[in-house]
């Protein structure tokens, strides 16, 4: 069994609240292979809150049944030291929201974007976007 939290079951408190999605930095996208990829509609939230969120939609563009998208983020604390964020999926290609929070400030997050077998659950054509706060410091909100 696919022992990963899915994307689409996630509740109200998961929504992303309009004070959550200040910045939209876009498409992050897994490696094509063969059957498809995964994709995501990345929101951000001020880098200077006391708790970052990254959040947006998570896309399954894989034809292949056996293949969902994988979404994690990797946060990394102005104190020092990272955290991982627990991984959302889903198998959707109409797409599942999803809300991933920091547990203190951050100067950067990497957000990362994989295709997920379902029989293994390995993961694999995997891409990492690394986004720094001094990128979108000066960014229009």
């Amino acid at each position: 069994m696919l022992a990963l939290v899915l994307a689409g079951g996630l509740t109200g408190t998961a929504q992303a609240a309009a004070g959550d999605r200040v910045h939209h930095w876009g498409p992050v996208q897994s490696k094509s292979g063969h059957g498809g990829y995964a994709k995501a509609d990345v929101w951000l939230s001020d880098f200077d809150s006391e708790r970052f969120v990254v959040s947006g939609k998570l896309y399954d563009r894989d034809r292949h049944s056996g293949h969902c998208a994988y979404l994690r983020a990797r946060f990394h604390y102005k104190s020092g030291g990272t955290g991982w964020s627990q991984v959302r999926y889903t198998c959707s290609s109409k797409g599942a929201n999803f809300k991933l929070s920091s547990d203190g400030e951050v100067d950067r997050v990497d957000v990362r974007v994989c295709l997920v077998s379902y029989r293994t659950n390995g993961i694999f054509r995997c891409y990492t976007d690394p986004i720094k706060a001094s990128t979108v410091a000066n960014w229009p909100q």
